[in-house]
């Protein structure tokens, strides 16, 4: 496994890769590893030749008073991780490597895509996260790039910006891996203590409650919206952000529940910031 921390060295590594015809497969990632990053890696490995995975705990997606400085660290476990999975680089560059003084250009993806769901309480955080995103593609000059479907908006917003600015790199959009218990893998989740987690538990149970009603023929997003937040509002310790129930392209509300709707919850249980989804094949 090569570590590479400079963007010159990686660049003139995918250049040669490439050359070379080698199909070149990105992982990007914040690093804190867990069975979700892996699950991306190990798809990668099986389209293509050379997997690359990039830790950067990128600072423009982060708003005031959100958790960049306690944002979990540990490279040496992600290293290890990756070194058992047999990736064949890691990009691990610094902010400033990344951000230099006088940076000052950024991507902004507009629309109902940076409008709804997260981007009512973040705003600016997509913004960050297309920002980082075409530069790590621009860098790392991927063939295809993997990204989790637990993050549905920010993989919507990423589509868009690779077709409206014409990039050569595929996205593969992969299942949301979950822990046995049913809650969704997310670094954040070791900031939860233990009755917290349990509560936690609220935010699948609720996504599950929501497929039985379409099961039973149930289509209102009203209705839907409602029950999901009976469930959710059961713990002592969950704060909702948003319940919605969107188109699963343009991600613009919806009335009635149709095919390629995505379902999408953020709560806050104590301090702490989930996220989940589902997407409804009717």
């Amino acid at each position: 496994m090569r570590i590479i921390t400079k963007i010159s060295e990686m660049k003139g590594y995918a250049h040669k890769a490439k050359k070379n015809g080698k199909v070149i497969g990105f992982v990007p990632t914040m690093g804190s590893l867990h069975d979700g990053h892996v699950s991306l890696i190990k798809a990668s490995q099986k389209e293509s030749d050379i997997t690359i995975v990039s830790i950067f705990v990128n600072p423009k997606q982060f708003g005031k008073g959100e958790d960049l400085k306690k944002y979990p660290r540990n490279l040496a476990r992600d290293l290890l991780i990756l070194k058992k999975e047999k990736i064949d680089v890691v990009f691990i560059p610094a902010e400033k490597e990344m951000y230099p003084e006088g940076y000052s250009t950024y991507v902004n993806v507009e629309g109902a895509i940076t409008e709804n769901l997260c981007a009512r309480s973040r705003p600016g955080h997509f913004k960050g996260v297309a920002t980082v995103v075409a530069k790590l593609f621009g860098i790392v000059s991927p063939c295809v790039s993997f990204f989790g479907q637990k993050d549905a908006q920010q993989a919507v917003v990423i589509k868009h910006m690779v077709k409206d600015l014409n990039m050569c790199v595929e996205i593969r959009v992969m299942p949301i891996i979950r822990e046995k218990d049913g809650l969704a893998m997310s670094s954040r989740n070791t900031y939860l203590s233990e009755k917290e987690r349990k509560e936690a538990l609220a935010i699948y149970a609720s996504l599950k409650h929501a497929r039985t009603l379409l099961e039973k023929g149930e289509r209102s997003a009203h209705v839907i919206k409602g029950e999901i937040k009976k469930v959710l509002l059961s713990g002592k310790h969950v704060k909702i952000d948003h319940i919605e129930v969107v188109d699963a392209e343009n991600l613009k509300p919806l009335k009635k529940v149709k095919n390629d709707t995505l379902i999408a919850i953020a709560v806050h249980v104590g301090k702490t910031r989930l996220i989940d989804n589902m997407v409804i094949r009717t």
